[in-house]
């Protein structure tokens, strides 16, 4: 009788443990908001902003607005840079600097994903997710070097979007 009492409170365990791991990862699987919400549109327009602007353009004033003073920049091959500044500075020296060969940015069509951050149902944040693949552009010539996955951490500071933590990783070459 003991036997089938622990077997029963075993499997109640492991039905209960299952039914609260199924919880939740039902509640985080549906925290990316729709993509014509107004979050989404945004923080894809900002994305756009960075990259078409300062990585692709080289328009490097049109960014600053939208970089947090408290930046900090994970690559998995270039490290980290700690500041905005430095971060600025990296593209107009890495990206910018030589005209015959320019890297271009491209993000992957609908790999884009916004989480939103609440704190007491107030929201304060979000968490955006893609592809982008990257090109080099050499004259008339563009070739694909690699793709990577990318992560940011928006932040709103006095109810404007700052980018205020980015990581890029998963750097690999791309399949033609």
């Amino acid at each position: 009788m003991i036997h089938e009492i622990i077997t029963f409170l075993k499997d109640s365990f492991v039905k209960i443990v299952l039914l609260i791991i199924s919880f939740f990862f039902s509640l985080f699987s549906n925290a990316q908001v729709d993509s014509n919400s107004d979050l989404y549109k945004r923080l894809k327009k900002n994305d756009s902003l960075i990259f078409e602007s300062s990585f692709n353009k080289c328009k490097i004033a049109d960014v600053k607005p939208l970089i947090s003073e408290d930046f900090e920049f994970y690559h998995d091959q270039g490290g980290i840079t700690n500041s905005k500044k430095e971060f600025l500075a990296s593209i107009e020296k890495n990206i910018c600097s030589n005209p015959k060969s320019k890297p271009h940015r491209e993000l992957v069509a609908g790999s884009l994903k916004v989480f939103p951050l609440y704190k007491n149902g107030i929201l304060y944040g979000a968490v955006q997710k893609g592809t982008h693949n990257f090109y080099l552009i050499e004259g008339n010539k563009t070739r694909p070097t690699v793709s990577a996955l990318f992560t940011h951490v928006w932040v709103l500071e006095n109810k404007k979007w700052m980018l205020k933590r980015v990581l890029s990783y998963h750097h690999q070459p791309i399949k033609n």
